[in-house]
């Protein structure tokens, strides 16, 4: 199969120095094996490191349980029987794996039934190919609101989109993966994620300040002025550095794309039109039932984007609903589905394509639960944010060093509430100690959290997106993500935190009641 790709530009202005350094970086991480065998390996590394550390003691103190970091030996035999009897729990509780294939279910439906694929033509009707890139960056970023819709819909959607302007599908993918994962910290309106960094960073400055509270949108405004930095140079990355190399990939994956992209039939877009308004009244019947204040949909505070909000809870089977039925009208009444046969093979059809994931997200989880119970990693966490302390460096300087361990921290330990809990009661107290607000450092933190989740094969979703890859270049891999993401993630790190600094010297507001210093309440 020959796919004709077109870029934006001619790609004069590639580094031959960028070009040969993220070459090599793809040669290195497609040698290395599978996804799922490297997890397992890692798994191995793992167990035995703890066993040898387990053996050693040190004087690291976790700020959370006010004890002693002790490493925990995998290979006892106790340790080996709770890993053999949690070994199935463990899988089937990896938070991604659910999410992932409820949502497919829903999503699936409606790419069988053409839904999407017409959507999609009619949405590339209206918005200008030279606007592609950046709409989908903006929009991948936006779905921060709906928890991690983005991983599921936005980025294979990416993909799909690019493909059907005549562009490369991996250049969407990265585009959008760039947005959902590189751009966590950037958002146009409050996440739930904004009350979870909250809770962490109040609870930190008052170990100092027991009368210190901190806002929920403290980052609120540096937030939405950082959406609009992260598209433009994401826009940047992906057109000058990111395409012109990836456009050099063959496209031999496993993928429907035979249709014709440019019309839209009568009867394909009657049916588009009942599928919608099947969509948009489900919407509205969602936003009636949402509204009230008393509604059973908000949490106990009456908010909507907390974390313990049952809207937010039911995000994924709200992606299921809000694709599978107007994919089962679509399907009806254009006549690619006769009966229910036909909606039920569509769902066949999705979670077929879906095994290479699951295999992986076995071992990702096994890893994961083997990291995390040795304590290795916070080990190495509490050990570099001692070391950041000891440096006593000036208040920009340690604010770029708190970046660079956030960083560093993010390519062992996925989750941002257990990195920032963690380093949170040690960076938050030491940053007050030489002036630094808590707000500016949370912010600090979101900057570095972000700008490496793309880099790094430990963040549950990564498996998941290189499968989206492999479904186009059947011979993609790790190093090929790895090298696809990583002009974004340095432009990223460096852009952003020199907004940051700007964004403080110029006294610009980070939030809600985000005072840039420390100041006892």
């Amino acid at each position: 199969m020959s796919t004709n790709i077109t870029t934006p530009g001619n790609g004069a202005g590639e580094s031959r120095l960028m070009n040969g350094f993220l070459n090599a970086i793809e040669r290195a991480g497609n040698k290395l094996p599978e996804p799922a065998l490297i997890f397992f390996y890692f798994l191995l590394v793992v167990m035995g490191l703890s066993a040898v550390l387990s053996l050693m003691t040190f004087d690291v103190v976790n700020p959370m349980t006010q004890e002693t970091v002790q490493v925990n030996n995998l290979l006892s035999a106790e340790a080996l029987t709770n890993t053999l009897a949690n070994m199935v729990t463990t899988f089937t509780t990896f938070a991604p794996l659910g999410i992932v294939l409820v949502a497919m279910l829903g999503v699936g439906v409606a790419e069988s039934s053409g839904f999407i694929n017409v959507g999609l033509k009619k949405m590339l009707r209206v918005t200008p190919k030279k606007l592609l890139t950046p709409m989908l960056i903006f929009v991948a970023m936006f779905s921060h609101v709906a928890a991690d819709a983005g991983y599921v819909l936005v980025i294979p959607l990416g993909a799909i989109i690019f493909m059907s302007a005549g562009r490369h599908p991996l250049v969407g993918i990265a585009a959008a993966f760039s947005g959902v994962s590189g751009g966590f910290a950037a958002n146009m309106v409050p996440t739930g994620n904004d009350a979870l960094l909250q809770g962490f960073t109040q609870a930190a400055a008052q170990l100092l300040d027991s009368t210190y509270t901190v806002n929920t949108l403290c980052n609120l405004f540096f937030g939405i002025a950082s959406s609009i930095l992260i598209t433009l140079v994401g826009w940047w990355v992906t057109e000058r550095i990111v395409e012109p190399r990836v456009s050099k990939m063959t496209i031999d994956g496993d993928y429907q794309h035979e249709e014709d992209m440019s019309s839209v039939s009568d009867k394909e877009s009657r049916a588009f039109n009942r599928a919608s308004l099947v969509m948009l009244l489900g919407l509205a019947a969602l936003a009636a039932a949402a509204w009230p204040e008393g509604s059973m949909l908000r949490g106990t505070d009456g908010s909507l984007t907390s974390y313990s909000a049952p809207i937010m809870k039911s995000i994924v089977p709200l992606i299921f609903l809000i694709f599978i039925l107007p994919g089962i009208v679509y399907g009806f009444a254009s006549g690619t589905f006769k009966t229910g046969k036909d909606v039920i093979a569509s769902m066949n059809d999705s979670m077929s394509k879906m095994g290479s994931y699951m295999v992986m997200a076995f071992f990702c989880a096994m890893f994961i639960k083997a990291f995390s119970d040795s304590n290795i990693g916070t080990l190495l966490a509490l050990v570099g944010a001692d070391g950041l302390k000891a440096m006593e460096l000036p208040g920009e300087a340690t604010i770029i060093g708190m970046i660079l361990l956030t960083a560093a921290v993010n390519l062992l330990i996925g989750s941002a509430s257990a990195k920032w809990g963690l380093l949170s009661p040690i960076m938050v107290p030491m940053l007050i100690a030489v002036g630094i607000s808590p707000e500016l450092t949370q912010a600090a933190f979101r900057i570095g959290d972000s700008s490496t989740n793309i880099i790094t094969p430990l963040m549950v979703f990564f498996p998941l997106v290189v499968v989206y890859c492999q479904r186009y270049v059947k011979g993609a891999g790790v190093g090929t993500l790895v090298s696809m993401m990583m002009p974004y993630s340095i432009a990223f790190f460096i852009s952003w935190s020199l907004f940051l600094l700007a964004w403080w010297g110029l006294g610009m507001p980070l939030g809600v009641a985000a005072p840039y210093t420390w100041s006892a309440g």
